[in-house]
């Protein structure tokens, strides 16, 4: 995860495709993401970045169909909000506390997968 400077907070990658969903990696994304597409889902791999304590890591998918296969450490916590048809697969962390990673889901098919590592 790439922390954002104090010259510009608040920074936000956008990827968007028509047809096709979207990888996205740990190490190449800021504090918020927004992955756009008509067809498509988006497969995003949180395993390999330690994410501090406190901080919070936003994920925001719009797509008419397509969810999200998220993959995560046991210690993070995911709250998954928007509107799908699909439901929302998760195990939950063990214990309170962590860091949070945020995911918007907004589209007509697909649900919300969480892998934990």
């Amino acid at each position: 995860m790439t922390k954002s400077d104090g010259d510009n907070p608040q920074k936000t990658d956008v990827k968007v495709s028509l047809i096709g969903g979207h990888r996205l990696a740990g190490a190449t994304l800021h504090e918020r993401t927004v992955t756009a597409s008509l067809i498509g889902g988006a497969d995003v791999d949180l395993t390999d970045i330690d994410i501090p304590d406190g901080a919070e890591l936003r994920i925001t998918k719009v797509s008419l169909i397509g969810g999200v296969s998220l993959k995560v450490r046991r210690d993070v916590r995911v709250e998954v909000h928007g509107l799908r048809l699909g439901g929302v697969k998760d195990d939950g962390p063990s214990e309170p506390g962590g860091p949070t990673v945020r995911i918007d889901a907004w589209g007509l098919l697909g649900g919300v997968s969480v892998s934990r590592a």
